[in-house]
């Protein structure tokens, strides 16, 4: 079983002029396949710094990151290997996707620098990712980005991020720049995914809402410390941080949000 895990991560960054600037203070957690952890948090929390240190982006100042027992790897092969393990979906399906390339482009590539499956059987699984995620294939395999819709663009980003077939999962903010109607269409197809593949799912957002009905835990971010986690119910319906409760009374109620969604569909 494939572990992810954070032990006692911070993260410090140089602000010229200004010394530097605390972005993570002692973060630990451990992502599992078969789990949802949704890690929430206002602008500035540390949500992404933390995306970006699982995807090598950026490196922790200090304390350790490690998959199944190991360092993540920092270049070559072995580093390679460990992003063919764990794949994020980024936030802006506009800007993920190259705007020249069809979608056959952009899922076979993957394929093919991962070496999924041999090369006779690519075209045969480009179209299966595309199925899986709920898009007409024939419609949609020779078009280019522009060409879809914003929920459109997200499932061909969810699907190039699962063709490696990853045991962990990293979606940062995935529906937040997406119209409200079609959010909730795009939550359920990564649930059912997550489900279907056992994947470990670290759903980084801001909203509390979905974080409670598409997580198994929640962790609090604020300033760059976990002030709380635990099972999502118990952590929105009895928070014991004051930072939580606030979270929480500034957004919506989680099941007339559901609710309403549901109703426009």
């Amino acid at each position: 079983m494939t572990t992810l895990e954070f032990r006692h991560v911070t993260k410090r960054y140089r602000v010229r002029g200004a010394g530097t600037m605390l972005a993570l203070d002692d973060v630990s957690f451990a992502l599992t396949p078969g789990r949802t952890i949704a890690l929430v948090g206002q602008s500035g929390s540390g949500k992404s710094t933390i995306a970006k240190i699982i995807t090598q982006l950026e490196r922790a100042t200090s304390g350790e990151v490690l998959l199944d027992g190991a360092p993540i790897p920092r270049s070559g092969r072995a580093l390679r290997r460990y992003r063919q393990q764990v794949r994020m979906v980024f936030q802006d399906p506009f800007a993920s996707l190259n705007p020249y390339h069809t979608i056959r482009h952009h899922l076979e590539r993957p394929l093919r620098l991962d070496r999924v499956v041999p090369p006779a059987e690519v075209e045969g699984e480009v179209r299966r990712l595309l199925e899986r995620v709920r898009l007409d294939v024939d419609a949609t395999i020779d078009r280019r980005p522009h060409e879809l819709s914003g929920g459109q663009r997200q499932r061909v980003a969810i699907a190039r991020a699962l063709a490696s077939r990853p045991s962990l999962l990293i979606a940062d903010e995935p529906v937040s720049m997406l119209d409200v109607s079609i959010r909730l269409g795009v939550l359920n197809l990564l649930a059912d995914l997550q489900r279907e593949s056992d994947l470990g799912v670290l759903y980084i957002t801001h909203d509390l809402a979905t974080a409670r009905h598409f997580s198994d835990e929640i962790m609090v971010l604020h300033h760059g410390r976990v002030v709380e986690t635990g099972p999502a119910d118990d952590v929105i319906l009895n928070p014991q941080d004051p930072y939580t409760r606030a979270l929480r009374d500034a957004s919506p109620d989680p099941d007339r949000h559901f609710a309403t969604e549901r109703g426009a569909r």
